[in-house]
């Protein structure tokens, strides 16, 4: 008798066991089941972006060629009045160089736009060049502005560059995104392996997905903000209004890329702030939306500009990128009185000497 009473007793807790157990992995399953929806959603809407395939060398397996012999190419897919873009200019000879990074926490990407008048426009001068210094360790991002008429050395390697200086925005034109980045790596002492190019119809549109930056108009800039605008609107085939008064306000995509290039009012110093200026509030306003906000953005965005990381890498930088927002710096080279002036043809001299170690300092410190 008394074993029988014993029996039921044992045999509850187990059931009770085993349906906790269930519970437990169904719950355990369902949340998996989100993060890795999660995952595939956001990883299959990246892909949705341009990317583009750049080769990358070895210094060791690169053959030198003569600039003589280079020669454009590109293709289009639509013109920019049917929301079409600028292709990047990748040219065979001229493959990025590999370059091992020099701080695991530190990653530098170059962003640029291109003076491009047209989605036909392939093979054309780079416009505004910033590297986007990324610190994921102290969550930090710092946004260096390389001006387009610094004198460079323009080639892939010390063997196959030109005897004399040239504009840096001329690497572009001459071998495409590989060549622009081997010159900067080359002449900067930097560790770029990583782009995205955008054209002035895409910047703008990316600006008005955002809902527009708020940018502080000084009563100078208005004529000459508007004169970019109005070429602008015909370039591009927008209708964009004009700016009408000074002061804070939120400009639109084409009024705030028609202020920052603005060129005859000042110099083209306070022209690259200007653009570092549209960068910041643009990484700004991101960084304030909620995550769904945020991943409507980028799904919206998808195609607008081109790249040559892959989803993962997007993925990752982007948060090591928003992590950073909250404290942000800016850096200009050349910095104040680290050059001279060559006047024919016009180009900045660095003092190479001083330039150099200030700019390493600023990205990795001492």
């Amino acid at each position: 008798m008394g074993k029988k009473k014993n029996e039921p007793a044992q045999a509850v807790p187990v059931k009770r066991k085993s349906r906790a157990g269930q519970i437990i992995i169904r719950i355990f399953s369902a949340l998996l089941g989100l993060v890795v929806g999660a995952f595939l959603y956001i990883y299959n809407m990246l892909g949705g972006f341009t990317f583009v395939d750049t080769p990358v060398v070895n210094e060791e397996d690169y053959s030198t060629i003569d600039l003589s012999e280079l020669e454009g190419s590109g293709d289009t897919t639509s013109s920019w009045a049917e929301g079409g873009h600028t292709r990047v200019y990748v040219d065979p000879a001229h493959p990025i160089i590999h370059v091992d990074q020099k701080d695991p926490d530190i990653e530098n990407i170059l962003v640029f736009g291109v003076d491009s008048r047209g989605t036909d426009d392939i093979r054309c001068r780079s416009d505004a060049m910033i590297i986007v210094s990324i610190n994921k360790a102290d969550d930090t991002v710092k946004l260096i502005s390389l001006m387009r008429d610094i004198g460079v050395y323009i080639g892939d390697t010390d063997e196959s560059s030109s005897g004399s200086l040239d504009k840096l925005t001329h690497a572009y034109a001459y071998g495409g995104v590989g060549l622009m980045i081997n010159t900067i790596n080359r002449n900067f002492d930097l560790d770029i392996q990583r782009f995205v190019m955008l054209d002035f119809n895409s910047s703008a549109n990316l600006i008005d997905l955002m809902g527009g930056v708020d940018i502080d108009v000084s009563p100078d800039e208005v004529r000459y903000a508007n004169q970019t605008i109005a070429e602008q609107n015909e370039v591009t085939g927008s209708n964009a209004p004009f700016i009408t008064s000074s002061g804070m306000q939120t400009l639109s995509g084409v009024q705030a890329i028609g202020w920052s290039r603005i060129r005859h009012l000042d110099s083209d110093f306070v022209r690259t702030s200007r653009q570092r200026v549209v960068a910041t509030a643009l990484i700004n306003k991101m960084s304030s939306m909620d995550r769904l906000s945020q991943m409507a953005f980028l799904e919206d965005s998808a195609g607008m500009f081109e790249t040559n990381m892959r989803q993962l890498d997007l993925m990752r930088i982007g948060i090591n990128a928003l992590g950073g927002a909250g404290n942000m710096s800016e850096y200009r080279v050349p910095g104040d009185n680290m050059y001279s002036v060559q006047q024919d043809p016009w180009m900045m001299i660095l003092n190479w000497d001083v330039q150099l170690p200030e700019l390493h300092s600023f990205i990795w410190g001492d």
